[in-house]
């Protein structure tokens, strides 16, 4: 070893496993700090230097730079799930998951808390409820939140959180109405048209993917019944969000419940900033799958193996 091999080697070794600063190192070494820097730098092009990340680690970020070139996206984070996790176990963790990708993501005023000074579309659903209790749970001064769809009640707070920490702006209207000309009255109202007006404004939305099996939220909260959904299911739905249902292909299905849906139109979803769908779980991969064709989502939150079949199929 020569006398600059030898200064590279030592360098790298107060550096990186002793924590040493540059400057401390300069000190040791009697050289400039400068040198020190360039010493580092050469270190690792020329292979001194190696680094190795843990190997689960490692496949999760080339499956997450696989959807994004596959798919697309802006970004994607991936979760770790085993095969025999439960359902509502994987919703947990992705919803915690996705309130940590936002609060990260979103603009932080000097004192305040997680994305505080900030507005977040929300759409329906147990995953987004979750995700919305996460972040509300975490801030330290309120987070607002605007409805994506009507209906009140599924916005409200998880009874089980003490401290529910976000100002809700919420359309006033059921998510299924009667009839059409029902549908019409409430889109002209000045209240209902006031957050619609907002939800342009948002720097996030945040949507849940829908799947089509016994647990989907919009059959077990009884915004639609069983005939209904087994109707859609009929028609190729294999999934929806925003209650919005389309195919495995992407197609969104032409129903006559968009005639009596008080939901933000997937057209107007596909031009609002940060459009993030989070759903992870076996029972989901279809319905992400056709959720991704839809060509609105610029981020995905899944699990790993939902993330695997994505690439393979």
């Amino acid at each position: 070893m020569n006398f600059e091999e030898e200064l590279m080697a030592k360098a790298a070794w107060h550096y990186f496993l002793e924590k040493k600063t540059q400057q401390q190192i300069a000190l040791l070494l009697g050289v400039s700090r400068i040198r020190v820097i360039r010493l580092l730098e050469k270190a690792e092009q020329t292979g001194m230097i190696q680094f190795a990340m843990r190997e689960d680690n490692a496949r999760r970020m080339k499956l997450e730079k696989q959807l994004i070139e596959s798919y697309g996206l802006k970004d994607s984070f991936i979760i770790p799930a085993p095969s025999d996790t439960a359902a509502g176990e994987i919703n947990d963790a992705i919803a915690e998951a996705a309130a940590m990708y936002v609060s990260s993501r979103i603009r932080q005023g000097s004192r305040a808390g997680p994305v505080s000074n900030e507005f977040i579309n929300f759409g329906y659903g147990d995953t987004t409820g979750k995700i919305l209790n996460n972040l509300a749970k975490k801030a330290e001064s309120p987070i607002s939140c605007i409805s994506l769809t009507g209906g009140v009640s599924i916005y409200l707070p998880n009874a089980r959180f003490n401290v529910f920490n976000a100002r809700l702006f919420l359309i006033p209207a059921p998510m299924i109405v009667s009839s059409k000309e029902m549908l019409d009255a409430i889109t002209v109202e000045p209240s209902v048209q006031e957050i619609v007006r907002m939800i342009s404004l948002a720097s996030f939305t945040i949507v849940g993917i829908g799947g089509m099996n016994d647990e989907a939220t919009i059959l077990k909260s009884g915004l639609l019944s069983k005939n209904d959904f087994l109707y859609l299911k009929m028609q190729g739905a294999a999934g929806d969000i925003l209650c919005h249902f389309f195919d495995k292909q992407g197609n969104a299905l032409v129903t006559s419940l968009e005639d009596r849906l008080v939901s933000t139109p997937l057209e107007t979803l596909k031009s609002l900033s940060n459009v993030t769908g989070v759903a992870a779980g076996e029972n989901k991969r279809e319905a992400v799958k056709g959720a991704l064709a839809l060509n609105l989502l610029d981020i995905l939150i899944t699990d790993e193996g939902t993330a695997q079949w994505l690439i393979e199929n």
